[in-house]
């Protein structure tokens, strides 16, 4: 079975991060929440605490098929800043794992050189940072093991849209049904 890790920051969109969680964990996807924050309890943007799985400098990432990054502020400014993401991001893009982010996160990916050449979406006023990526303006893009959607309002997509990438259709279907979506 497939694992994923889900990369928290302070600052994060608690929504996009903690939603995505819930929708993988509910279709059996294993998701690990990881805090880059050098301790395990989060604060999200909206000034909301949470525990998280493991610290960043815990994790065994050679046990994981993809990596996400939810977006918000200041947390995608952190996951940008951060050494050591961004060298997971670009290892995890050249092995052809999956590497997901939404909102502002796909910019992260963009300054990583991991876009070029691929459809992507963020959150209104950062496609200037998709370096090399072409531009839509759909909920989700999915190009190959690249997945990015547009924001809060999309997580419900993007969380279903990693689960289709490791899972088959009826378990997407069941999921959307028993989420009433």
């Amino acid at each position: 079975m497939a694992k994923v890790g889900i990369f928290f920051a302070d600052g994060c969109e608690e929504i996009e991060g903690l939603a995505v969680v819930d929708i993988c964990r509910r279709a059996g996807l294993e998701i690990e929440t990881i805090s880059i924050m050098g301790r395990d309890i989060v604060a999200g943007s909206h000034r909301i605490k949470f525990q998280t799985d493991a610290v960043f400098e815990d994790v065994d990432f050679d046990t994981l098929d993809g990596v996400i990054l939810p977006g918000g502020m200041p947390g995608t400014l952190q996951l940008g800043d951060h050494e050591r993401v961004n060298g997971i991001i670009r290892e995890f893009a050249e092995q052809k794992k999956l590497v997901a982010a939404i909102c502002a996160a796909p910019s992260v990916l963009g300054a990583a050189g991991i876009l070029e050449g691929k459809t992507a979406v963020c959150h209104p006023g950062f496609e200037g940072e998709l370096k090399g990526a072409n531009v839509i303006y759909e909920n989700v893009a999915v190009d190959e093991n690249i997945i990015t959607s547009r924001g809060m309002g999309t997580a419900f997509d993007f969380g279903l849209a990693i689960v289709s990438y490791f899972m088959d259709d009826e378990v997407v279907a069941d999921v959307r049904t028993h989420m009433i979506y």
